[in-house]
C-alpha cells in the first residue's frame, strides 16, 4: 500500500470524516456549510477537510474568497480497487470452503 492510500484509509477511519463525505456526495460545500451540520468549530471542520484532502478523497476549488469542497470520486475508486482485491481473495477462499464442506457431507 502506498502513502496516498494510507492517507485515504486514515481519512476514512474517523466517523466525522465519513459523515462529511456523505454530505459532499450530495453537493459541493464551503467549510461553513459543512460546519453547519456538526456541533464543532469551523477550525475543527477545516482540520477534517484537510485530512480528507490529504487522502485525496475530496478536492478543494477556490471561487473568489470562498473554497468549495467536493467529493473526489477518483480518490475513492482507488481505495475501492484496493478492497476489491481482498473481495476476490475471500470469494475464492469461501468457494473452496463450500466445496470442501459439500464434499465431506456426501
Amino acid at each position: 500500500m502506498n502513502a496516498p492510500e494510507q492517507m485515504g484509509f486514515r481519512a476514512l477511519a474517523d466517523p466525522t470524516r465519513r459523515s462529511i463525505l456523505q454530505l459532499l456526495a450530495k453537493r459541493d460545500m464551503t467549510i461553513a456549510e459543512v460546519a453547519d451540520n456538526f456541533d464543532m468549530t469551523r477550525a475543527a471542520v477545516k482540520k477534517h477537510l484537510t485530512i480528507l484532502q490529504d487522502g485525496n478523497l475530496i478536492a478543494v476549488q477556490t471561487e473568489g474568497r470562498s473554497r468549495r469542497n467536493r467529493l473526489n470520486a477518483d480518490g475513492l475508486k482507488r481505495l475501492f480497487d484496493w478492497f476489491a482485491y481482498f473481495d476476490a481473495f475471500w470469494d475464492e477462499r469461501l468457494s473452496t470452503l463450500k466445496s470442501e464442506i459439500e464434499r465431506d457431507a456426501q
